[in-house]
């Protein structure tokens, strides 16, 4: 026998202290798994989503392309079509464009005004891009147009998440 003997009130004492810290994780383990969880699990920001362009069907005029892919907001899961605005350069390299305005986030249009043809032009407050998706100084938008990323697959285009340039 051990000269140190627990008494009836500490062996309660570490008994009720065990039983009720085993019950405390319990509870605590979802809520650090919902925390946790998210972070943990890997994304889709990576991955490039196919269009119905075909790579050698892009001519030097930019033309509006759609696309639809899976978006996920907390619970709910919806279909979402993008726009991006496709061409090729004088290099012969393809060129997609974010349809969306720097200055308010209106969508741009190309060649539609004919005061500034072959220009991209937002409607809204008048904003001009050069063919490239530069901004034009001494009107409102205050960054050229996002780009995105895109890749050739079996002679399909697919694109990227946009991503900013730089200034003006």
């Amino acid at each position: 026998m051990s000269k140190n003997r627990v008494s009836r009130r500490q062996f309660l004492n570490y008994t009720l202290m065990g039983v009720g810290g085993f019950m405390a994780a319990g509870m605590m383990m979802p809520m650090v798994r919902f925390a946790v969880d998210p972070v943990l699990k890997a994304g889709a920001e990576g991955d490039f989503i196919a269009t119905k362009v075909k790579v050698a069907d892009i001519t030097n005029e930019p033309q509006r392309v759609d696309f639809n892919f899976d978006q996920k907001d907390a619970w709910y899961e919806s279909e979402v079509t993008g726009t991006a605005w496709v061409y090729k350069n004088e290099n012969g390299e393809i060129i997609a464009l974010s349809p969306v305005c720097k200055h308010l986030g209106c969508t741009v249009d190309w060649n539609a005004d004919k005061k500034n043809p072959n220009m991209f032009f937002c409607p809204c407050h008048y904003g001009l891009y050069e063919k490239d998706g530069t901004n034009v100084p001494g009107t409102p938008p205050l960054a050229p147009l996002d780009v995105y990323p895109h890749q050739e697959k079996d002679g399909i285009l697919y694109l990227g998440k946009a991503q900013p340039r730089g200034g003006a």
